[in-house]
């Protein structure tokens, strides 16, 4: 293979990583998330959301990640309110969250579209989640991005 195709091969490559790299899963780990049209404080700021909100990112500047949530909105964090922390966040009208991984388990409360919960364990298709607020219980995959 000639040089100039392999090195070119190789760029793509890279390439392709880079982005795979820079599309990261990562969640608010403050209290509450203030975010921005824009990657800095001169930005005016979209929407507010809680810990545990789960973030795709999609770019970044300086100290900004750029990200699109679990409704394909996009906007602008600073990293300093974010983490690793893995969660998810409920994507049906209404939600039910139980004592135990199954349906055969009692229903501990039920929450609606777009709140967000920690990932503390996950067994077969269940979820044991936790609330910013301390509630806990299980949840079905299906129901959460």
């Amino acid at each position: 293979m000639p040089v100039s195709v392999r090195t070119t091969i190789i760029l793509l490559l890279m390439l392709g990583f880079a982005a795979t790299a820079l599309a990261e899963r990562l969640a608010v780990s403050a209290p509450v998330a203030n975010i921005r049209s824009g990657p800095g404080t001169r930005h005016s700021v979209l929407w507010k959301v809680e810990k545990y909100f789960p973030l795709l990112v999609i770019d970044k500047s300086g100290e900004w990640y750029q990200f699109r949530d679990f409704e394909g909105d996009k906007g602008w964090v600073h990293n300093s309110l974010v983490g690793k922390t893995s969660t998810v966040i409920t994507n049906n009208d209404t939600c039910n969250i139980r004592s135990g991984p199954g349906t055969s388990h009692s229903i501990l409360f039920t929450v609606e579209k777009g709140i967000p919960f920690k990932v503390l364990k996950r067994r077969d298709s269940w979820i044991h989640i936790e609330h910013s607020d301390g509630d806990k219980g299980w949840i079905h995959k299906a129901l959460v991005w």
